[in-house]
């Protein structure tokens, strides 16, 4: 599903890969749809995991460049194919799929407050004034990521994506108290 898309995956294609029989798929998964949820479960825990790992201890602007630096690393180690995988997830599948939209809209709300809380931690150094909106920016900070990802795939280059996150760490920079 991540290579080919969740429309062009077949529950025989899944049966390939993984080696299972028909009667195993079908003891997990009641239908493709189950099992798309299943999918965006795992990744989104994934994805969560790794940026918990990452964010979970930055404090400073430099901190948050450090993870745009690796962000976009790992992301041209693929030439930015593929975008991100809950981003690409959440295209395919949100306008037909309530409950798959909901998480994915979950996913995205807790990715979202691992940005919050560290620009909560930059607020509470003294950093960012205390008036700052922390969610508008880590709102920001997503849309900039999420398009980045977005503009990477289709260029397969990930200098969209580098300029996409540093116009917005610029701009949560410049409301930095000096």
């Amino acid at each position: 599903m991540f290579v080919q898309g969740v429309g062009a995956t077949t529950l025989d294609d899944v049966l390939a890969a993984s080696g299972a029989s028909k009667s195993q798929l079908y003891q997990h998964f009641d239908g493709k749809d189950a099992l798309v949820r299943a999918v965006i479960d795992h990744v989104g825990e994934r994805i969560i995991r790794r940026e918990r790992d990452a964010l979970g201890h930055v404090s400073t602007i430099r901190g948050l460049y450090r993870w745009r630096d690796a962000t976009v690393q790992r992301n041209a180690l693929r030439d930015g194919a593929y975008g991100c995988a809950l981003g690409s997830l959440a295209s395919e599948v949100s306008d037909h799929d309530a409950a798959a939209r909901e998480a994915l809209a979950r996913l995205f709300g807790e990715w979202q407050e691992l940005l919050a809380a560290v620009l909560r931690r930059v607020q509470e150094a003294g950093t960012l004034p205390a008036d700052a909106s922390v969610d508008q920016l880590a709102t920001g900070l997503m849309g900039a990521l999420q398009g980045g990802y977005m503009l990477a795939q289709t260029a397969r280059d990930v200098t969209p994506m580098a300029t996409s996150l540093d116009m917005a760490l610029a701009y949560i920079e410049s409301r930095t108290i000096s």
